[in-house]
């Protein structure tokens, strides 16, 4: 595979270019690990950030999944945890 197609061919399989691919990469990441310390916080305290790790998923999902037209991708790393 062509190097240029390693960075283009899954940004396009969801309607995106290289650099709309990574701002919203990036902000799904900042915000799982925003909302990852919200959890182990609320794990310590748990008067504090009560529904924040679920609105966070919630609010993931929506974006990334539910409301996401996207092309079939055989992806070479995809998983699912």
């Amino acid at each position: 595979m062509e190097p240029a197609k390693l960075f283009t061919k899954h940004p396009a399989s969801v309607g995106e270019t290289y650099g709309e691919h990574l701002a919203m990469a990036s902000s799904f990441g900042l915000r799982m690990i925003l909302g990852g310390c919200a959890c182990l916080i609320h794990g310590l305290l748990p008067f504090l950030f009560v529904k924040t790790g679920s609105k966070q998923v919630s609010t993931l999902h929506e974006t990334m999944v539910a409301n996401r037209r996207r092309a079939p991708f055989p992806g070479i790393l995809d998983f699912v945890i």
